[in-house]
């Protein structure tokens, strides 16, 4: 069956599609910036997933790609003059390039040294950032606030970022869905499975698992470009965030890994439950704990997420909940 012809693929692209064109059609500041959350995690989930949900090389260094691409988008926009799309795509190109020299080496190792690989590789971008000058070191770089003239001021600004950033969290969405329905992405599921039996099977391992990390680099650099020229300046520890790439993998694992509509549930899910937890008197300082919580109890008792324990207690509907 063509994806067109999916209900699967048209549930996932309704979700998003119709949920940011209300947020444009209600134009409202206050659901927009809530919407923008909401947008950014589901994009940096759905990327995630097309390494860790597919492959099950559970990578805790996801946001250098969110960091290095980004800073290299905000550097090209704020320093060089160039316009917003195309600093995002230089953003993308760099981080998927860094993405496939890293994986050539780091994607050798397998279970746990692949994951500390990855918590390695994000500290040393984060070093490398706060003592590369032309990115302004340690302080970072800002942007002279005229730039958001040509965009009709900075409040008409936050509106074009948002629609970028719908766009950008449709085609993560919609990629992540082709990919798995894909020639290319049964081979890394069968990677997931048994990696020695599809090598066997003719599956060329190392290469599809690579270029699957350089892919899945590629959109959270498009989210970092439009995150930090957002806030007008960017910074290595708001750019490298071990947090947020710990929060991210708790979105995927939440909705159902490898699953296309897990991230987006398990995104919404989590941004609202950690939008109550930082307003709430007794739990703003227990956040992180609760998500470590969450994480653990999911592994344990509901390995397939949310999603997947719909699958697996309604059959009929897998052809939806994919």
């Amino acid at each position: 069956m063509s994806f067109w012809r999916s209900p699967g693929f048209w549930l996932n692209f309704l979700l998003i599609f119709v949920g940011g064109a209300l947020v444009l059609l209600i134009h409202q500041d206050t659901l927009r910036e809530t919407a923008f959350t909401v947008l950014m995690y589901i994009a940096l989930a759905s990327s995630l997933n097309i390494i860790m949900g597919l492959t099950g090389y559970v990578n805790f260094g996801h946001i250098v790609f969110f960091g290095l691409g980004g800073y290299f988008g905000f550097f090209m926009l704020s320093q060089m003059g160039w316009p917003l799309y195309l600093s995002m795509l230089a953003g993308g190109c760099l981080s998927a390039a860094v993405a496939l020299v890293i994986g050539a080496a780091v994607l050798r190792l397998r279970g746990a040294y692949f994951a500390l690989a990855t918590i390695g590789v994000n500290e040393a971008a984060r070093a490398f950032v706060a003592n590369f000058k032309p990115f302004g070191g340690a302080t970072g770089l800002f942007v002279n606030f005229s730039v958001y003239d040509q965009y009709g001021g900075s409040a008409s600004a936050l509106w074009w970022i948002f629609t970028l950033l719908w766009i950008v969290a449709t085609l993560t969405v919609v990629v992540g869905y082709l990919v798995k329905h894909s020639r290319f992405g049964l081979g890394l599921i069968a990677i997931r499975e048994d990696e020695d039996a599809a090598m066997v099977m003719g599956v060329r391992a190392p290469l599809a698992k690579t270029i699957a990390f350089a892919l899945s680099a590629f959109f959270p650099a498009l989210v970092g470009t439009l995150y930090f020229f957002k806030n007008g300046n960017v910074e290595p520890e708001d750019a490298f965030r071990f947090q947020l790439s710990l929060e991210i993998l708790v979105m995927v694992m939440l909705g159902g890994k490898g699953l296309v509509l897990g991230p987006i549930l398990g995104a919404f899910a989590y941004e609202r439950l950690r939008g109550y937890l930082l307003i709430s008197p007794l739990f703003k300082n227990l956040h992180l704990a609760l998500s470590g919580g969450i994480l653990l109890v999911i592994v344990l008792f509901v390995p397939g997420g949310v999603v997947g324990w719909f699958r697996e207690r309604f059959p009929r509907l897998r052809r939806l909940l994919e």
